[in-house]
């Protein structure tokens, strides 16, 4: 028998295990979504914009905005939170306070942190992770390419109270998205909000409620860096939110809050 008259490769189990290896390397090709600073000699290992996302969901580390309170509540990453800054620093060398993280970990120092702030450039994160390290944390990373970064991909923001009740004293750019249904919206403390019913809102890009609104001016189609703050629930407001960021909006932020929360926040 003329055991050369078959391809190679189609021997049995060789075939089907190559495929498989050119799959996997096909999936395994890094995005912008897996990238880094990676800048050598810091302390702390990095996370990526992927690799944030995943912490967020599965809650597998507590992620700290670095940033003092009043950039934190214009707008953080939903699901960080933010302490008070060490004493006595001056606000070129702001940094947060550690001892503040050690009541809010109950001295857990081998607790998973993940540190972000305003990007490349930013230098509160590194500052707050060599404190932490010297402070005997053993399992602190950073997301370096911070809120900047976080906002070009995609990603929206939540505005606590005390930053909503700034952005509409003192923005006057800003744009205002109502989300609730038309029966929802009698007596709306924002009168000059922009309406854009979640039911109306549909997947994918240039359609439904979103196109529309585009092209009638409910939304800011000659500045895509205008403010756009979502309000009318957590999830709608989020879901409308993420909607408008994957339209090229590149500052999106949702209330968590309800109405009522929304209409004390307008209050001095």
């Amino acid at each position: 028998m003329n055991t050369m008259s078959r391809p190679r490769l189609l021997r049995p189990g060789v075939l089907v295990p190559i495929l498989l290896l050119v799959v996997a390397a096909a999936q395994a090709a890094p995005t912008i979504f897996d990238a880094v600073l990676g800048e050598a000699g810091q302390p702390t290992a990095e996370v990526s914009t992927e690799e944030l996302r995943h912490i967020l969901a599965d809650k597998s580390a507590l992620v700290l905005d670095a940033r003092p309170f009043r950039e934190y509540a214009m707008s953080h990453i939903a699901g960080a939170v933010n302490v008070a800054p060490k004493p006595g620093v001056p606000m070129s060398m702001y940094v947060s306070d550690v001892a503040e993280i050690d009541r809010l970990v109950h001295q857990h120092k081998d607790t998973a942190i993940v540190l972000y702030c305003n990007g490349p450039y930013c230098g509160k994160s590194k500052r707050l992770a060599a404190e932490l390290v010297a402070g005997g944390y053993s399992n602190v990373r950073r997301y370096q390419l911070g809120i900047p970064v976080w906002r070009a991909l995609g990603g929206v923001t939540q505005i606590e109270p005390e930053g909503l009740r700034s952005v509409l004293a003192n923005d006057r750019t800003a744009v205002v998205v109502d989300v609730r249904e038309p029966q929802e919206r009698q007596a709306s403390p924002f009168p000059s909000a922009q309406a854009i019913p979640r039911s109306a809102v549909l997947e994918g890009k240039d359609v439904g409620e979103i196109k529309r609104a585009k092209d009638d001016g409910r939304l800011p189609m000659e500045d895509h860096n205008t403010r756009l703050v979502v309000i009318g629930g957590a999830v709608p407001a989020r879901y409308v939110a993420e909607a408008l960021a994957r339209e090229a909006f590149h500052n999106v932020s949702y209330f968590a809050g309800s109405l009522e929360e929304a209409r004390a926040a307008l209050k001095p």
